[in-house]
């Protein structure tokens, strides 16, 4: 069942890796976690304690990608190009100021992150990406976006038992997928060759193979905080490509 737009039948696949052509950007690897610093806010010598007008740590390229009507954005600094460690802090703007909300440490690709993601690299994709859809194993948890709950997300079995609750809840960045689907849909209009089916999902306590990851507890304040009226949009990748 799929809040917001009645019943779909979403692709019954295995997530992330169980066929070849099925969810593969998710997944585990190895790793020892220690969160990404972000820098300080840009301030004005003059007004030092002034609001910033735009997220602190993301340069022009990028900024300039992130629709006018986004009100919410999930930024994710990785620790370094090459490393599994990031932290995603949570910013919303009111009136012209952006203010962050919450920070936490998180997981992204293993090898990193690339700003040409390929199927199979381990590294997670650098840009700029609306979040449209939810859904997971567990029941909805008041989750504003459309929440999709299906068994069809069970890690399968025969991972390393740490990884099976990676998928009780993830949130589709929309990277090569078809908006307005259910996370597992295995569309991709790029062509399989680009990779997909990169998520916020929950964390096992190491990298990912392209996604983000971070605690249950996280993921159940973004599923309860992210609200389509406010277009939300992640910004992701390491902290050199970020200001550039």
């Amino acid at each position: 069942m799929r809040k917001g737009g009645g019943i779909r039948t979403a692709a019954v696949m295995a997530v992330c890796g169980a066929v070849a052509m099925s969810l593969t950007a998710c997944g585990g690897g190895s790793g020892q976690h220690r969160a990404a610093t972000t820098g300080g806010q840009r301030t004005d010598d003059a007004r030092p304690s002034a609001a910033p007008t735009r997220v602190p740590g993301i340069g022009d390229r990028l900024w300039q990608r992130i629709p006018a009507d986004t009100r919410q954005v999930v930024a994710v600094y990785g620790a370094g190009p090459n490393s599994p460690n990031s932290t995603v802090r949570l910013f919303t703007k009111h009136g012209s100021t952006w203010e962050g909300t919450r920070s936490w440490p998180a997981h992204n690709g293993r090898r990193g992150w690339t700003l040409n993601h390929h199927e199979g690299d381990q590294r997670s994709p650098v840009g700029v990406f609306t979040l449209s859809d939810a859904g997971g194993v567990l029941a909805d948890p008041g989750a504003k976006l459309p929440y999709t709950r299906s068994a069809s997300f069970q890690a399968p079995h025969y991972w390393n038992k740490a990884y099976w609750h990676d998928f009780d809840y993830v949130i589709a960045i929309d990277y090569n997928r078809v908006k307005g689907t259910p996370p597992n849909d295995p569309t991709r209009p790029q062509g399989q060759s680009k990779g997909g089916s990169i998520w916020l999902h929950m964390d096992h306590g190491s990298g990912t193979s392209a996604c983000v990851s971070m605690s249950q507890a996280q993921m159940r304040y973004l599923l309860r905080t992210l609200d389509p009226r406010q277009h939300p949009v992640v910004v992701m990748g390491d902290t050199q490509d970020l200001r550039a």
